[in-house]
């Protein structure tokens, strides 16, 4: 295999997780990416917001390059879970800007440093908390990834939309539909209520 760049490689799959997060935002109103949909309040624009302050740590502070921004996480006055909802005053675009921003800052980091650069992350105990960038990508890239699914359940949860991205949902159900998969499902899952 001739062209192989782990780097690149990382970068690449973060990437991917950080479109497939935004494009759950898509077509949907103000109430309805606001709107929790979880016994604990998970809800699209709260992920979106959470994530873009996770990655600005992972990728500034770690490495001595701060994102520069306040941001709830990092805010020892913030409340609880700040970094997981929109407030009234902060709108979709603000939020998603702030996303974009936080890319940039990551990608100037992630094409600053080779991938056994050594970074210190401080909320981490300080026995583990030396880190490389390796570690970080692949960090960041699993916890993106996590959020995007769950994500992908409260999308659903919403208008029933589902997938990876526009134009490739990567989802396949053939010619039986959702309804009688899921009914199908039911009825297995039901022959276990009783044991």
């Amino acid at each position: 295999m001739t062209g192989f760049d782990p780097k690149t490689d990382l970068h690449r799959y973060l990437q991917a997780a950080r479109e497939a997060l935004l494009w759950k935002l898509e077509g949907l109103s103000e109430y309805d990416v606001r709107r929790p949909l979880t016994p604990t309040g998970t809800n699209l624009l709260g992920l979106v917001k959470h994530v873009a302050s996770v990655e600005a740590g992972y990728f500034g502070e770690t490495f001595g390059r701060p994102f520069g921004e306040p941001l709830p996480w990092f805010d020892d006055g913030a409340e609880p879970n700040a970094d997981f909802w929109a407030t009234a005053e902060e709108s979709r675009e603000q939020i998603v800007g702030l996303y974009h921003r936080v890319w940039a800052h990551s990608d100037a980091t992630i094409d600053a440093l080779a991938l056994d650069a050594i970074g210190r992350v401080p909320w981490w105990p300080a026995d583990r908390n030396e880190v490389t960038l390796h570690r970080i990508l692949v960090h960041l890239t699993t916890e993106t990834h996590r959020h995007a699914g769950h994500a992908d359940i409260v999308r659903e949860l919403i208008d029933g939309a589902v997938g990876l991205r526009a134009g490739n949902d990567n989802m396949w159900v053939g010619d039986q539909g959702w309804e009688s998969y899921r009914r199908r499902l039911a009825d297995v899952a039901q022959t276990f209520a009783s044991a």
